[in-house]
């Protein structure tokens, strides 16, 4: 589908350069001489690599609808990881780098999201949250303020995240996969 080049928005995925993109910041200029263009960080879908480019308002882009599809991990086997189709339960494998940092959080069961394009494996996502265990985490000092510090904790996968004073070894708590934030306390 094609787009006028100021209509890009994050989030979009764009053919550009016979490659996949998916734009991450945009941001409308005005210089003082010349028309307005839109400046556009772009990453590459399937090697992370970043480009910058400029699109006009004259200039058309490719969109690139994703079809996306619900997969259960089954298991990692070397660099491969096993996923099962949720409908007709066939099964897949993957090389876990089209996964980069996100594979970190996968755990037996858990649902992840596959994008495809013209029947390709484009990306594949974890959930957007996920509850683990603490397994280590530092002492509170005393006299900080619970409103204003966070302590490092270590997490059962390895994952090193601040969290509040409160929360001690053997806590779980739920972890944005895209930010590796703490969230909040897991309730049993």
């Amino acid at each position: 589908m094609k787009i006028n080049g100021n209509a890009v928005r994050p989030g979009n995925v764009i053919l550009h350069k016979d490659k996949l993109w998916v734009a991450v910041k945009t941001q409308h200029t005005q210089p003082g001489k010349g028309g307005a263009y839109l400046q556009v960080e772009l990453k590459g879908l399937k090697d992370g690599t970043k480009l910058n480019e400029r699109f006009r308002a004259s200039e058309s882009v490719e969109r690139v609808r994703l079809d996306e599809k619900p997969f259960q991990f089954l298991f990692k086997e070397d660099d491969m990881l096993t996923l099962m189709d949720q409908e007709s339960f066939d099964q897949i494998s993957v090389p876990q780098d089209i996964m980069g940092e996100g594979a970190d959080f996968l755990q037996d069961g858990c649902t992840v999201t596959v994008c495809f394009y013209e029947d390709e494996i484009v990306s594949v996502s974890p959930p957007e949250r996920v509850t683990l265990e603490v397994v280590e985490a530092d002492a509170v000092v005393k006299g900080q303020t619970a409103a204003a510090s966070y302590k490092p904790a270590v997490l059962e996968n390895g994952i090193r995240v601040m969290v509040p004073p409160h929360v001690e070894m053997g806590t779980k708590i739920v972890v944005d996969t895209q930010t590796r934030e703490y969230l909040e306390r897991a309730t049993s």
